[in-house]
């Protein structure tokens, strides 16, 4: 029995030595490390899109400098490395990031999520917090099983075509207290989307944005042409800060998967008299997102409904969620997770968060819904138009405004989708702009202004 229970603890602590932890600061060079710039001599098409991708500004995103550097002086520094080691993870790795400013960081290090580090992680030590394992050398690592390279060795690796390769940094909990933070990977695996073995590749590396989609092509300049390859843009919601960061070259794409990742039924009666109150329900579904909607670094974001209603001639009956003068949300439920500090008071800033409020957002093929209700006025002129709109914005104005100083940066408010209802009679719903219609009659006039011009000569 004393051998038996000797070598079971013999086991155990093999096992536990065995477990793979993640690479730490400062265990390698950023030498190490290939620039993206070299990839784009081969892979020049997925360069360009991982240019345009958050990736490539994880480090230098002026909105992420700005609260890191309030954290690093609210916490003495203890952030820093936390925060560093999922925005420059090569910072990290090389020892360069902390000190944050960037003074000792590498040009590699300054590039942000990049190309050699995502294909030089062999596996991972876990879900959240930057749990990678980094291995940088000549083997990198993708999810095709047929791809030789004249400049490196490549080796399919399934880990790449799966949820919890993203989930290493994609989940953040509290340095300080555990506290969940971002479960952008916990709130997937808690879903339908898990359940179906729908995975974040399916959805933002592929033209289907929710739902996979092939991309006809090829990986690099020499290699053949396949059914599908992944898009590297990854894009996510943030049109904000790609178009600040891109001169508005990428901002789009961030505002297209807004527009696609959710519904409005808007519910009213067919008929109501004067003085009758009014119920508006209004049903928000999480169509199209594989996690909570919306997600990321949430107590920052904001998504909510605004309500109008107007009569025949064009007079307000009714509003909710529109913005006031100063950018501020006025009588609207914000769809977000509202964190608490020691004292109970609510707080913006991640360090400070000991508890968690309220998280009131849309879980996946999850639907809320809202009601809203006014008393029909005497004088207004039927029909009756109710238009409901689901709005979405990065960052509350007064936030940024107050981190870069007001004017600097007008954040915007995306238009996620619209929906409409009548009361008393079919009202007439706003017309929606033909794509590209404006172009067509710029080229129609300009064709008419050159013809005029022919015949007067």
């Amino acid at each position: 029995m004393i051998l038996l229970l000797f070598a079971s603890f013999v086991l155990l602590i093999a096992g536990a030595a065995a477990a793979a932890e993640p690479t730490g600061f400062g265990e390698l060079d950023s030498d190490d490390f290939v620039s993206q710039s070299k990839c784009a001599n081969c892979h020049a098409i997925i360069r360009s899109q991982w240019e345009g991708s958050m990736h490539a500004y994880a480090y230098t995103d002026p909105l992420y400098q700005a609260e890191l550097q309030m954290a690093s002086e609210e916490t003495g520094g203890q952030t820093d490395e936390f925060c560093s080691r999922c925005h420059t993870p090569i910072g990290v790795l090389g020892g360069e990031v902390p000190p944050i400013d960037g003074s000792m960081a590498s040009d590699v290090a300054l590039e942000g999520v990049q190309c050699d580090f995502c294909h030089t992680v062999p596996e991972g030590a876990g879900i959240g917090d930057g749990a990678f394992i980094s291995s940088p050398g000549d083997v990198k690592w993708g999810p095709l099983d047929d791809a030789p390279s004249a400049f490196h060795e490549s080796e399919f690796n399934e880990f790449y075509t799966e949820a919890e390769y993203c989930g290493m940094c994609h989940n953040v909990n509290s340095p300080f207290n555990g506290l969940p933070l971002d479960d952008t990977y916990t709130s997937w695996a808690d879903s339908q989307y898990a359940e179906d073995e729908v995975t974040c590749q399916d959805c933002h590396m592929t033209p289907g944005i929710t739902q996979f989609e092939a991309n006809p092509g090829r990986s690099a300049s020499s290699a053949p042409k396949r059914d599908h390859i992944s898009i590297h843009e990854i894009v996510g919601g943030n049109s904000f800060m790609l178009d600040v960061l891109s001169d508005g070259m990428y901002g789009e794409k961030a505002v297209e998967r807004l527009q696609k990742a959710a519904t409005l039924e808007v519910s009213v009666p067919n008929e109501a008299a004067s003085g009758e109150e009014i119920i508006i329900d209004v049903s928000i579904t999480n169509s199209g997102a594989g996690h909570k909607l919306p997600t990321g670094i949430t107590e920052v974001r904001q998504m909510w409904l605004e309500v109008s209603v107007t009569d025949a001639d064009g007079k307000q009956l009714y509003n909710s969620g529109q913005l006031d003068d100063e950018g501020n949300i006025e009588d609207a439920v914000i769809y977000h997770t509202v964190l608490a500090d020691a004292e109970g008071q609510v707080t913006d800033k991640l360090w400070e968060a000991e508890s968690i409020v309220s998280d009131n957002r849309i879980l996946p093929k999850g639907t809320e819904v809202e009601s809203h209700s006014f008393v029909m006025p005497e004088d207004s002129v039927d029909p009756i138009l109710v238009e409901a709109k689901l709005l979405y914005r990065s960052a509350p104005q007064d936030m940024v405004d107050e981190l870069f100083g007001e004017g600097t940066y007008d954040v915007p408010v995306v238009d996620m989708v619209n929906a409409y209802g009548s009361i008393n009679g079919e009202a007439d719903i706003p017309s929606e702009p033909t794509p590209g219609f404006g172009g067509i009659l710029l080229v129609i006039s300009m064709i008419a202004v050159a013809c005029i011009y022919r015949t007067k000569k």
